[in-house]
């Protein structure tokens, strides 16, 4: 399994969590917090803040995310580095000349300039 896929399972992980979490938030301010006692500043059962955490879980899987993009795509380049084709490495490009030149083609004589005023 090369680092790449490695990467990209990691990302998708990342993805769904992240997806979770935000659906978990209720966008004006209730969702989760809410369900637990109305505010997000009482303790119910040793949960504290509970919007606090779904804030910055969301940041912290959003930074992971991107940071497993950029560390794939150097995994991703560091895969390239060998090439295996002989145009890139330079080994097919044949650099033969031919021994006879083709003869030159038979001189045919100009055809005749006609001026528009001819045809009418």
């Amino acid at each position: 399994m090369s680092t790449f896929t490695i990467f990209l399972i990691l990302i998708i992980i990342v993805c769904f969590l992240l997806i979770l979490v935000i659906m978990v938030q209720n966008p004006k301010g209730g969702g989760l917090s809410s369900s637990f006692g109305g505010g997000g500043s009482q303790i119910v059962g040793g949960v504290k803040k509970t919007g606090d955490f779904l804030d910055k879980s969301t940041w912290t899987l959003s930074i992971l995310l991107v940071v497993l993009i950029l560390a794939s795509n150097v995994a991703l380049k560091g895969n390239f580095s060998d090439t295996d084709s002989k145009l890139l490495n330079g080994d097919g490009i044949e650099t033969v000349v031919p021994e006879t030149v083709p003869e030159a083609l038979p001189e045919q004589a100009p055809a005749p300039a006609t001026s528009p005023s001819d045809s009418l």
